[in-house]
């Protein structure tokens, strides 16, 4: 028995995970099976397992690059649809692992509100974005008006009801297990709706506030992984095993200079760095603008230390370039904290894998575990660095508010202005 309790709590297993598992029937693993396609078994079958699983997951790596770049080319729209869909994914796997650690498949209506909480969510979380960013067709529309208005309420009614259906599906002898399972779905929704709301709102902002970030982490895996299968020696972290110094070290320095690289080449495209805005008369989304100042080539002197090395007193550079270089460091430092605790999630459940979505890489989750993490930083960043007062949307609440209102406020900054001085020298001119 001493022997058994010690091995626990080696595992990082106390006794009241014991006694949960003994009252909800064991916590089995999710079963993992080998989904990687006939044909790369067939090719691969003479190599290692270490170097089949190699190849593998470089194919599929590339495979899913490749479309990343065909999602990217198709625009604004498809990106948020993707974006949905791997949010909808991601809450499926984690929801999953829930029902089968802790056998609720017989508590009713427990399956049916997670995905209406889901769907409750995100009822909120758009509604808001909606209102925000497709002021004027809102407003034009007298059904999208009504609802932008009592948006709120509403979406307060849609979860009380989903909170009361709760309370009574309460079932005797259940009551603990019903309450884990209650928490588990709100922890999965903070975790993933609300991460792929931010990714949406990074977006808004100019699609290279989407794509370069989104790139890094990209970047630090691949290299994380290179520089590790090849010269990882030093273990990094016991949640993860196969995780090295070597590989991580290697990560930040590649992605550094990857960011770099990816920011100069995107911030000379209007397309990237224009905010993307709903154009009311094509009904359309438009990505056209004058490049702000981050996206202006400017001359920056060399520390003096350094020009004896590089051979160089200034250099040219993207404003955003400086800025690439915060987002690279956190995608390489930071981010991988999103996969340590994915990581020991999967081993406090007993899991290889989130799910067997992508051969060799494991389910949407195992991809994207580091891409949440990296949103919320992204967001973040704009607010406190990057965004300043948005004229337009000053401009659309000035608009809605009754006439009384607006001739107070123009009368304030009539007022404002001519104190200043600014008024009278406009008339003036």
């Amino acid at each position: 028995l001493q022997e058994s309790e010690s091995e626990n709590k080696l595992d990082g297993e106390t006794a009241s995970d014991s006694e949960s598992k003994s009252e909800f029937g064991g916590s089995s693993p999710v079963p993992t099976s080998d989904d990687t396609p006939e044909v790369l078994n067939r090719a691969l079958s003479n190599l290692s397992s270490r170097w089949k699983n190699w190849w593998v997951r470089g194919i599929l790596t590339l495979a899913m690059i490749t479309f990343f770049f065909i999602i990217i080319y198709l625009g604004p729209m498809v990106l948020m649809t993707i974006v949905m869909c791997v949010q909808i994914k991601c809450f499926h796997e984690i929801i999953t692992i829930g029902y089968n650690v802790y056998h609720s498949y017989d508590l009713p209506w427990f399956r049916t509100l997670s995905w209406y909480f889901l769907l409750c969510v995100n009822y909120f979380f758009y509604g808001e974005t909606v209102t925000d960013y497709f002021f004027t067709l809102v407003q034009r529309e007298e059904p999208l008006r009504i609802l932008s208005k009592y948006h709120r309420f509403i979406s307060f009614a849609l979860y009380l009801t989903g909170f009361c259906m709760f309370v009574l599906s309460l079932v005797k002898k259940h009551y603990r297990l019903q309450f884990y399972m209650f928490g588990w779905t709100h922890v999965t929704l903070l975790i993933v709706v609300t991460q792929s709301h931010l990714i949406i709102h990074n977006l808004f902002e100019g699609m290279i506030w989407f794509i370069v970030p989104i790139s890094c982490v990209i970047c630090n895996d691949i290299m994380a992984y290179m520089f590790g299968f090849f010269f990882g020696r030093t273990p990094l972290i016991k949640l993860s095993p196969k995780k090295t110094w070597e590989g991580f070290i290697g990560g930040f320095f590649s992605t550094v200079l990857f960011g770099l690289l990816l920011s100069y080449v995107m911030s000379g495209y209007r397309c990237f760095t224009c905010p993307v805005e709903f154009n009311n008369d094509t009904n359309s989304f438009t990505v056209d603008c004058e490049p702000s100042e981050l996206f202006q080539l400017q001359e920056y002197n060399i520390p003096v230390v350094l020009q004896s090395v590089v051979g160089w007193k200034t250099v040219r550079m993207y404003p955003f370039q400086i800025h690439s270089i915060a987002l690279s460091t956190f995608a390489s430092l930071i981010g991988p904290f999103g996969g340590f605790f994915a990581s020991g999630f999967k081993r406090a459940f007993k899991i290889k894998d989130f799910a067997n979505t992508i051969p060799g890489h494991g389910g949407i989750m195992d991809r994207f575990d580091c891409q949440y993490l990296m949103a919320t930083f992204v967001n973040v960043y704009i607010a406190s660095f990057i965004r300043g007062p948005n004229p337009s949307k000053l401009i659309q609440q000035f608009l809605t508010l009754r006439p009384d209102q607006q001739l107070h406020i123009f009368n304030t900054l009539k007022a404002h202005l001519v104190d200043r001085g600014i008024l009278g020298s406009l008339e003036d001119a």
